[in-house]
C-alpha cells in the first residue's frame, strides 16, 4: 500500500497499487529438419559424350563407306525430248573397288547428281568382278579387249609399279593391281568406254 501525498498534504486513505502479473508464455522449440541432399546430375554434352555406334546402323554403314573406294569418270547432263518438251536428267560413271581385287564399272540416269551417283554405284556393285591376282598383286598374263571403239592391253611388267592412263588406271587402281602397263590401241577418248574396255580385259583373270 502507498499513501497518495498532495500539495495540501497527505489523504487519509490509501491507494492500492496494482501491479500486473507477467505471464511467461511457453516458447516453441525449434525444430530443425534435416535439409534435402542435392542430387547431381551427370552433365553431359549433348554434342560429343554419346556414343555414336550406340546409334542404331552407325557402325555397320561407316564399315560399308570405308569398304569400297569409288571415282567418278564422268557426269553429264542429258536431255530427253518428249511430247511437252525437253526432259533434262544427270548421267553419272564411276569405278567402284575394295583395292583387294574387286572392282566394277557402274552407270546411272536421275533427275539429280546424288541420285545419279548412288544409282551408278548399285550399278558397279551388281556387276563386280573378283581378280586372280598373283602374289605381287599382278597379273598372272598378258589380257586385252575391245569395247565399242576402245581397245585395252593389259600386260604385267614386273618392278615397274603401274604405268596406265585415263580411265583405265582408275579401273586398276581400285581393283588393287600393281606392276602393269596398261596401253590404249585406239584413239578413242571416252573415258566410260576405255574403263569398259579395262573391264572386258580383266574378265580374262576373273574368277
Amino acid at each position: 500500500m502507498a499513501e497518495h501525498k498532495t500539495e495540501e498534504g497527505v489523504l487519509d486513505e490509501p491507494i492500492e497499487v496494482v501491479v500486473p502479473e507477467v505471464v511467461e508464455l511457453p516458447v516453441d522449440e525449434e525444430v530443425s529438419v534435416p535439409a534435402e541432399k542435392e542430387v547431381k546430375r551427370p552433365t553431359r554434352d549433348r554434342r560429343g559424350d554419346r556414343d555414336r555406334s550406340s546409334r542404331r546402323g552407325g557402325p555397320r554403314r561407316e564399315e560399308r563407306r570405308s569398304e569400297f573406294g569409288q571415282k567418278l569418270i564422268g557426269i553429264r547432263r542429258v536431255a530427253r525430248v518428249m511430247a511437252g518438251g525437253r526432259r533434262f536428267n544427270f548421267s553419272a560413271a564411276l569405278v567402284l573397288g575394295d583395292k583387294k581385287g574387286r572392282v566394277g564399272v557402274g552407270l546411272g540416269k536421275a533427275a539429280d547428281t546424288a541420285l545419279a551417283i548412288e544409282k551408278a554405284t548399285r550399278h558397279a556393285k551388281r556387276g563386280m568382278l573378283t581378280l586372280n591376282l598373283t602374289k605381287t598383286q599382278s597379273i598372272p598374263h598378258n589380257v586385252s579387249a575391245k569395247y565399242c571403239a576402245s581397245v585395252v592391253e593389259i600386260r604385267p611388267s614386273p618392278g615397274r609399279g603401274l604405268v596406265a592412263g585415263s580411265s583405265v588406271r582408275s579401273v586398276l587402281e581400285l581393283a588393287g593391281v600393281r606392276d602393269v602397263t596398261a596401253k590404249l590401241l585406239s584413239r578413242s577418248k571416252n573415258p566410260i568406254n576405255n574403263a569398259r574396255a579395262a573391264m572386258e580385259a580383266l574378265k580374262q583373270i576373273a574368277k
